[in-house]
């Protein structure tokens, strides 16, 4: 994920970054909260 941050910081303000990484996050929350999974961030999403 800190290559996907470096790559947005290089192109957009870090305000608009910081809200971008929120909702990944909140995305990320919701869906393990949802369906009661561990995490695995290597996984490829569908």
């Amino acid at each position: 994920m800190a290559a996907w941050i470096r790559k947005l910081l290089e192109k957009k303000p870090f305000r608009l970054v910081s809200i971008a990484l929120a909702n990944k996050l909140a995305r990320i929350a919701w869906v393990l909260l949802t369906r009661k999974e561990a995490y695995r961030p290597y996984q490829l999403g569908a």
